[in-house]
């Protein structure tokens, strides 16, 4: 079984990353990037509370992987709750002088050279282009990038216009096991890719957005052309142009290399499988891969579990360093929202197919009662 093709990864070419791993030694010589957090809630601060003990994976939340990063200082936060605003500055350290309930004071006062965006979605514009036009260099966006397509055009412009650098939080874009995944199915080893599927009980901003993005991953990013959905509780959740709750989403999406995609909305721990044409590759959750040959042979593939978040804010690090594009990039970003809206544009014209590049969708998700979940200020202990 050949499995040559773990010896790097394709998304990674010239090691940067790992080059941080294997120099860290150094890098005290090396330029100190200066963090802050807007929304220090969940995602942004506590979620490693939820997962510990769970997988080797963490850190899992922008702060934390800030703190274990040797080239970033996390200095400050902004959140309205005081309250979550106390607990993240014991966690980190951060100073009450350095906890703010206004995110343009923030940005102004601090001038932080990364600012983190782990806000509710229809949040997330308004923060990024303050941000941009007041001089931040570079972002880590919570997914999805924003609410609406006109958002995702204004943000595309702006990072463009001030050579802005943006990564998303998807993290399996960075995650080696994927990486190890993409590479199998790009190796020619087992044939041409000939279709995907990933099956998975979730929404479509809060989870599907994260699927999207690893679909074009494992499709070493080709263009979508169409998409075409399914929405069981869709009439409930788009009234006009307005999406006012976040839908569960089947459907296809068809990218111009002749692969399709198929999102299955279905009970049970998530799974990817790659089809070619003489294996089906295979990821169980995020911690084992397989590749399954047409005889019944499978062979595991094995990878060096690391912190994707860490290496998403190295990502950053190493574009700020170089002047580069990170792995995601705004562009990437862009193209997760919008396969997101022509699915919802579909939905909206009862499943019709709807063409990629999307032209002049008006669709905007205002949800009636989407707020900040309460993060867990201590380890979770599975029973």
């Amino acid at each position: 079984m050949p499995l040559s093709h773990q010896t790097r990864d394709p998304f990674d070419p010239k090691g940067i990353v790992r080059a941080y791993a294997h120099t860290r030694a150094g890098d005290s010589l090396m330029k100190q990037y200066r963090a802050a957090l807007v929304g220090v809630g969940r995602m942004g601060a506590f979620i490693d509370n939820e997962v510990a003990g769970r997988g080797p994976n963490l850190p899992y939340s922008h702060s934390a992987g800030y703190e274990a990063c040797d080239r970033t200082e996390l200095i400050a936060g902004a959140d309205m709750r005081a309250d979550v605003l106390e607990k993240f500055g014991e966690r980190y350290g951060v100073p009450l002088e350095r906890q703010y309930t206004d995110f343009r004071q923030m940005i102004v006062t601090e001038q932080p050279d990364i600012l983190s965006i782990a806000t509710q979605p229809h949040q997330r514009a308004e923060v990024a282009l303050f941000a941009i036009e007041n001089g931040v260099k570079a972002l880590y966006v919570e997914k999805p990038l924003c609410a609406s397509m006109v958002e995702a055009n204004a943000l595309l412009e702006a990072c463009e216009k001030r050579g802005v650098v943006l990564n998303m939080g998807t993290n399996r874009r960075w995650h080696p096991g994927y990486a190890d995944m993409r590479a199998a199915i790009a190796s020619g080893d087992y044939g041409r890719l000939v279709a995907l599927t990933i099956n998975h009980r979730g929404t479509l901003f809060n989870t599907q957005s994260h699927w999207i993005d690893t679909l074009r991953v494992l499709n070493g990013d080709a263009e979508a052309i169409w998409a075409q959905a399914y929405m069981a509780n869709g009439p409930e959740s788009i009234h006009g142009d307005d999406v006012v709750d976040d839908p569960y989403t089947e459907g296809l999406i068809a990218f111009e290399n002749d692969v399709i995609a198929h999102l299955v909305a279905r009970p049970g721990g998530h799974s990817f499988h790659a089809f070619c044409e003489t294996a089906e590759i295979v990821a169980l959750g995020d911690n084992r891969f397989e590749i399954r040959t047409a005889d019944g042979e499978v062979t595991e593939i094995p990878y060096e579990p690391v912190s994707s978040t860490v290496r998403l804010i190295e990502d950053l690090v190493g574009a700020l360093d170089s002047g580069g594009v990170p792995k995601g990039g705004i562009d990437a970003a862009y193209k997760n929202a919008e396969i997101l809206f022509a699915l919802l544009e579909s939905e909206k014209r009862a499943g019709a197919r709807v063409a990629i590049p999307l032209v002049d969708s008006t669709l905007a998700f205002r949800p009636a009662n989407l707020g900040p979940r309460q993060p867990k200020y201590e380890p979770v202990v599975k029973a």
